[in-house]
């Protein structure tokens, strides 16, 4: 059986030292580049074409940018090896065509199970991480499918900014001078524009929109 070339791109000297060192003297790997900065992947990718490239998010270059470039160029299997503990880099990283995502300071036979995991095709997140990466890309889902369709009028924005308060429909009304049927009849249109069934629901959505940036157009 043929050995997993790969190929690792980072810009600390002795993190690359040790990587080069650890996955040498593995049987299933064989190292067949090594570089420093988002040049050098784009490089390394376009000439030798290895099956795994392990690579850190900072360094020289817009790594995000080379890794959507690899994946559309080459077939190569992207591996994140990299410091950056927030879940936003890793959706990031994941939406530009990586397969993996681990942290530095996992142990060296996580890595190997994560360069064999993105190798056969599978996805690889660092267990103790995965958790808040999957929260964030229910999110980032969220924000996709809601940020080119809803727009909210100056009413319902009230209304949605009260709810996040904790007002009850007959505070919302009073507040606003406005019957509470017709804050009702708002409900009704929010639960709509959010793909919301319920009260509950439509706090949620505004919850989560309001967690994030923000992508619903007042009008």
């Amino acid at each position: 059986m043929s050995s997993i070339s790969v190929a690792l791109v980072d810009d600390h000297p002795l993190m690359l030292a040790g990587l080069t060192e650890i996955l040498g003297k593995h049987p299933a790997f064989s190292v067949t580049a090594t570089g420093a900065s988002a040049d050098d992947a784009l490089d390394i990718g376009l000439r030798l074409v290895p099956d795994v490239f392990i690579v850190d998010l900072m360094m020289p270059g817009n790594m995000l940018d080379t890794i959507s470039k690899l994946v559309a160029k080459i077939r190569t299997k992207i591996l994140v090896f990299t410091a950056m503990t927030g879940s936003d880099y890793a959706v990031r990283a994941l939406n530009a065509g990586a397969s993996g995502y681990v942290l530095k300071g996992s142990s060296a036979q996580e890595l190997i199970q994560a360069i064999a995991a993105v190798h056969r095709g599978d996805m690889f997140i660092t267990p103790a991480f995965a958790c808040k990466v999957i929260e964030e890309l229910k999110r980032a889902s969220l924000r996709k499918m809601t940020g080119a369709e809803v727009k909210l009028s100056i009413r319902e924005d009230q209304i949605i900014r009260m709810l996040l308060r904790g007002f009850t429909n007959r505070q919302i009304a009073d507040a606003l001078q406005i019957g509470e049927k017709t804050v009702k009849n708002y409900m009704t249109i929010l639960m709509q524009k959010l793909n919301a069934r319920n009260r509950l629901e439509v706090l949620l959505a505004a919850q989560k929109l309001e967690a994030g940036a923000d992508p619903v157009q007042r009008l």
